[in-house]
């Protein structure tokens, strides 16, 4: 969320943000006169229960007994005067939260203006593209010929967009898993295993809400919301809380499935295990201090980037322009890699600089080492890596010509010592 005293003092500021993303600048102008009438009214409510309280230490003390009824019948209308008031200013003061809570954050002064991801900015690719001498198969006919993901009964048990891994599919998704977390430890960064489900106020706290009500999966009767990635309870950790400064910065890192209704994407990637309702991903996390968040996310983009090296996957790195930014995001690098089979570039993590949005949202703060008031910590966020788009990729780059997949080697201590994924009988 947006600081509203950055929005009173420089609201074409605001406007020019909210501009550069595509975003209807005149919601700011809602915002300002929204606070205009909450002062107003805070002022009037003030004035009406100071009255009250003079009035009410006089009454007491009036011996005539028809000016104190005069005076009681006074306070009286003042009453209804007042919860009235209240009552409108509660209104109003919903619908400027509610105003706040829709407007996207800032992209940092950096971020290439564009109007989508046409306009992203390949800053660097590294490795080499594979070359075959047959035709690379797509992950769909490589996973059935194998039988490692079994589409019809994915449909069977949930619907479209659903598949079930089998065998050595399943176990390569698992060793990801463990192996990426491993590698992150390594990184320095501590291990949590989240719940799945969290409350609203924690899905808000991210970003999530109100925007994403959509996509998301939640119960009809209580306050469980499904995580759509691990971001959201990672945020939720230090809700409310003051952290010290020699606290920060904090690494954290989490597996999470992650649950996502998909709508944006109805009729896109139908084919295969690229989008589904159901994904695995690994996340990595940081809370860190105003001044240090934009060398922490050069930190994390190196630790991702160093993932999908181990992984022997050629990748690039994606800046992302001003009109394909995250709506929690100020600055955004997107990893891609390369799958033969299918044709494209496929994004495997994006890593973002989120700044002050979330935290006061959550309302994280920290105490400076040198005194003074608390301050909202900066918290960054980045997948490492996101699956099944990784599976997909090892699937398609990996393959040999009778069809079989060489695991690659990081992966296969957490294999058993497996080196070649064969047809499951």
């Amino acid at each position: 969320m947006l600081d509203l005293n950055l929005i009173r003092r420089e609201p074409e500021l605001v406007k020019e943000g909210l501009r550069k993303r595509g975003e209807d600048p005149r919601i700011v102008d809602e915002i300002l006169e929204l606070d205009r009438q909450r002062r107003a009214l805070i002022q009037q409510v003030e004035q009406l229960r100071a009255e009250r309280n003079r009035v009410s230490k006089q009454i007491p003390r009036i011996q005539d007994q028809a000016e104190r009824e005069a005076k009681i019948r006074a306070m009286r209308e003042l009453g209804e005067r007042l919860k009235a008031l209240e009552a409108e200013l509660r209104q109003v003061e919903e619908r400027l939260w509610e105003r706040l809570a829709w407007v996207p954050n800032l992209p940092a002064d950096d971020v290439p203006v564009g109007k989508d991801e046409s306009d992203n900015v390949v800053l660097r690719q590294v490795g080499e593209l594979p070359t075959f001498d047959f035709t690379p198969l797509p992950h769909w006919e490589l996973g059935t010929r194998l039988g490692i993901i079994d589409f019809e009964r994915g449909v069977k048990l949930s619907g479209s967009r659903f598949y079930v891994l089998r065998g050595a599919g399943a176990r390569l998704q698992r060793a990801l898993i463990q192996w990426m977390l491993d590698l992150h430890r390594e990184q320095g960064y501590l291990e949590h295993y989240p719940p799945f489900m969290v409350r609203e106020r924690v899905v808000f706290a991210s970003g999530q809400l109100p925007k994403f009500r959509d996509n998301l999966y939640h119960d009809a009767e209580e306050d469980f919301w499904w995580v759509p990635t691990a971001e959201v309870p990672l945020t939720g950790l230090h809700m409310d809380e003051t952290l010290s400064e020699e606290q920060l910065p904090l690494y954290y890192t989490a597996y999470t499935p992650c649950f996502r209704r998909e709508k944006m994407s109805a009729g896109k990637d139908v084919r295969g295990i690229k989008r589904g309702h159901q994904f695995d991903k690994v996340e990595l996390y940081k809370y860190t201090t105003p001044e240090t968040s934009d060398d922490e996310l050069e930190k994390m983009l190196a630790d991702v980037e160093e993932t999908v090296r181990l992984l022997g996957l050629p990748y690039r790195v994606v800046l992302l322009s001003t009109g394909d930014l995250g709506f929690a995001a100020r600055k955004t690098y997107d990893i891609e890699v390369w799958a033969p089979g299918v044709g494209e570039w496929l994004e495997v993590s994006s890593i973002s600089n989120v700044g002050d949005f979330q935290a006061r949202r959550a309302n994280i703060r920290y105490r400076p080492k040198t005194g003074g008031r608390p301050r909202y910590v900066h918290t960054l966020n980045g997948s490492g890596l996101g699956l099944p788009r990784t599976m997909i990729a090892i699937l398609e780059t990996y393959q040999q010509p009778d069809g079989s997949i060489i695991v690659p080697e990081v992966l296969r201590p957490y294999m058993g010592g497996m080196e070649v994924i064969r047809a499951e009988a």
